[in-house]
């Protein structure tokens, strides 16, 4: 049996991609294997959101490499979407698929065997039209929660991000298609699902029926034996009073939302080219707030964006302390060639974006642990997923609002939803014990 063994940087669809590709493998015979042993062929799904991106998937092909020289190495996603040819110039590299095309991963792989060069297989992703399927039939070890895909593609074209240009147009999968694979993974045993995209919120434009993300998530609220449903990164604006109490009235929808800020300044904001406002942010948060008692609201924030002013960095930091999320993702502006604001003038020094990163990433842990100071004494049901990095002879899960929970236990408690009283409250995780 020949073995295939995959590596996976980047968001939750690449994640849900790395899966189903392993599938498809599955269904071809081969056997899966970990990426620190020796396979027959490696897989890397890389991402470009950053340099750090590009430069870790590098690294990762070379020690692919490095582990079998007579190994296939087969290099897929955005980074290659964006730049073939360099990844084609690394050495020891077979194969490189873009974004698409990944339903055909094994018989690329084949060729590429076959071949007696690198062999590119990358598509204009601009073309491409269709959403492509890649259904999830297994439950994967050491998964609770499932990934299940419901778009494809963005058209924000905000300044900084190449992703418009690696996943091209809006592609929605069809609601059947959708609802058909919830319910298989419900069946497979898995109790929470995640819906990714590229833009999620922009799910149904594309669609000659009236159906959009509010639709999706109220008909899969319906099906028997889901326990969770967990939305990824949305618009803020896209969460308006009505879609709000929409939510509000289902069961199963988490308390939880991303909402992406990148930044609490408007001058800022207008650079980046994101189509909202710090106020109509508040009010969102507000909205979610009355509406979701005990709600966790998450965010993406840049530092060291070109022409961000020591005034502008700390009306941001200020925004951040007054609405205080219960968690942030801080990270620092990487100019992407391609992109309009590669060439802004103004750019940061490194050294700037060290000092303001380090800065937020130490709110974000204060606003962690003020949120969950908030629920000391309380019961909330955890899904358990792992043993606890923390405490040996402790298991660990989620809440549904995000919170990091650990108690006493053993793998008996592996994919079961408890309630748990907690008791203790740290910066990063809570701890308690089973109600």
């Amino acid at each position: 049996m020949k073995s295939v063994a995959f590596f996976t940087l980047g968001c939750k669809v690449n994640q849900y991609e790395t899966e189903g590709m392993e599938e498809l493998f599955r269904k071809h015979g081969y056997g899966v294997t970990s990426f620190d042993e020796k396979a027959d062929v490696y897989v890397i799904n890389t991402c470009t959101v950053t340099h750090h991106g590009d430069s870790k998937s590098r690294q990762v092909i070379r020690r692919a490499k490095r582990r079998n020289p007579d190994a296939l190495v087969v290099v897929v996603g955005c980074y290659v979407q964006v730049a073939p040819d360099e990844v084609m110039a690394i050495p020891g590299v077979d194969l490189v698929v873009g974004t698409a095309e990944k339903t055909r991963i094994v018989e690329l792989v084949e060729r590429a065997a076959e071949s007696t060069g690198p062999v590119n297989a990358v598509k204009d992703i601009e073309e491409i039209v269709e959403f492509e399927e890649l259904e999830l039939e297994y439950m994967h070890e050491g998964r609770t929660r499932a990934f299940v895909k419901i778009q494809e593609g963005c058209r924000q074209f905000c300044t900084y991000c190449i992703i418009p240009y690696a996943r091209g147009p809006l592609r929605s999968r069809d609601p059947g298609r959708i609802y058909g694979q919830v319910e298989k993974l419900v069946r497979l045993g898995y109790q929470e699902v995640v819906l990714t995209g590229i833009h999620v919120t922009s799910y149904g434009k594309d669609l000659r029926k009236n159906t959009g993300l509010i639709d999706i998530v109220k008909e899969l609220d319906k099906i028997e034996g889901l326990k969770r449903i967990r939305l990824s990164s949305l618009e803020p604006t896209y969460l308006t009073e009505r879609i709000i109490a929409e939510i509000a009235r289902l069961d199963k929808v988490c308390r939880h939302f991303h909402l992406s800020l990148q930044s609490g300044c408007d001058e800022t904001l207008k650079r980046m080219g994101r189509r909202y406002t710090t106020k109509e942010y508040r009010k969102t948060v507000d909205i979610l707030r009355e509406c979701i008692p005990g709600v966790a609201i998450t965010t993406d924030i840049m530092v060291g964006f070109p022409g961000e002013t020591d005034e502008e960095f700390n009306i941001t930091y200020e925004f951040l302390k007054e609405i205080s999320l219960s968690n942030m993702h801080v990270f620092k502006y990487s100019p992407r060639k391609g992109t309009p604001a590669a060439g802004y003038k103004g750019q940061i020094q490194a050294g700037v974006k060290d000092e303001r990163s380090s800065r937020l990433i130490e709110l974000a842990g204060k606003c962690r642990k003020i949120f969950h100071d908030g629920f000391v004494g309380q019961e909330l049901e955890v899904l358990f997923e792992q043993e606890s990095g923390y405490r040996e002879g402790f298991y660990e899960g989620l809440s549904d609002n995000y919170i990091k929970v650990m108690v006493p236990g053993g793998e008996e408690l592996k994919n079961r939803i408890r309630k748990v009283r907690l008791n203790i409250s740290k910066e990063d995780f809570m701890e308690g014990h089973l109600a």
